[in-house]
């Protein structure tokens, strides 16, 4: 029932499912890896760009090792067999963007994604460990993210993309040098509420300086008002990088702006209750041919009541 945003028409028209159920022979679900990512590389030589994601390596992995008992071979760690990382890893480096042959002008690529399931989400376990060493990038779900709604529930603190150093220039070239800029600035800010929460614990947030308050309050805006989507919306379902680019930039200015006023002597919580927060709140829900001028009109906005607050702090 999806429809391919890019064509209009159903997304099973672009999709092959390779399905093996736990109840099937262990052989068809040893299988199932090579049967879907060989029939993604047929079409990747025909030119396309074709993604393969496999649900779940971990079940992959549970075949191997019932194969691998069946077959009397030496066990490895918690009875995996002992290429377990090999075969891993001749999956996913089957990944890659290739010149076809016949034609110097047809590129195709071919972007395997692994989905691991380990058992209690511990991420110690053999498989989770062999692909982390595998592959450069990782999406950590987390379970409580999802019991608070909070979708995509992607833990932005445990996981990692070794591309950044890679695409830096091509972000630059494109967006400006702020934009990674800011998403350096996004993280460290994160980070340091994970740090700060650990204190908030022990003695509240009312015993926190205001620079700590500001902080507390501004990665709550990163989480519910940059990160946080709804896939139901089609406005909030896909933003451009443009888009991401500025609302995050707002919400980074708003921080500056704040940590300013407070050196000044503002009162904090009259920063965090300016009515210019609930649009900042509620910018992603703005529709893709206006957001540039909202977003301009927010900031002057947001940069007026501040300023002001700032003056009465100064005065006081």
């Amino acid at each position: 029932e999806l429809k391919d945003p890019r064509t209009g028409e159903s997304l099973m028209k672009r999709t092959v499912l390779i399905a093996n159920t736990s109840d099937m022979p262990v052989a068809a679900r040893e299988a199932s890896v090579y049967t879907g990512i060989t029939i993604a590389e047929y079409f990747r030589d025909m030119g396309y760009d074709v993604a393969v994601i496999a649900d779940s390596t971990s079940r992959w992995a549970e075949a191997l090792r019932e194969m691998s008992g069946r077959l009397e071979e030496m066990p490895g760690e918690e009875g995996y067999p002992a290429y377990l990382s090999s075969r891993l890893a001749q999956f996913y480096e089957r990944a890659g963007s290739v010149e076809c042959i016949g034609s110097d002008e047809r590129r195709g690529s071919l972007t395997a994604v692994g989905a691991v399931s380990p058992p209690g989400g511990d991420l110690s376990e053999p498989v989770s460990q062999a692909t982390m060493r595998i592959v450069k990038v990782f999406w950590a779900l987390d379970a409580s993210l999802a019991y608070k709604r909070h979708f995509p529930a992607i833990n932005w603190l445990n996981s990692y993309s070794l591309y950044l150093d890679t695409l830096k220039p091509w972000f630059d070239e494109n967006f400006g040098e702020d934009f990674m800029k800011d998403r350096s600035k996004a993280m460290s800010i994160l980070q340091q509420e994970a740090s700060l929460n650990e204190i908030v614990q022990l003695v509240g947030k009312d015993a926190l300086s205001p620079a700590d308050q500001l902080t507390l309050e501004v990665a709550r805006m990163v989480r519910e008002d940059f990160l946080q989507q709804n896939a139901f919306t089609d406005i909030d379902g896909y933003s451009s990088y443009d888009r991401q680019g500025k609302l995050l930039a707002l919400i980074l200015r708003y921080e500056a702006l704040c940590r300013d006023a407070i050196a000044k002597g503002a009162d904090v919580m009259k920063l965090f209750d300016i009515p210019v927060r609930e649009k900042i709140g509620r910018a992603k829900s703005v529709p893709a041919d206006e957001y540039v001028k909202v977003y301009e009109e927010i900031g002057t906005e947001m940069e007026a009541q501040i300023a002001e607050i700032a003056a009465q702090g100064g005065d006081q």
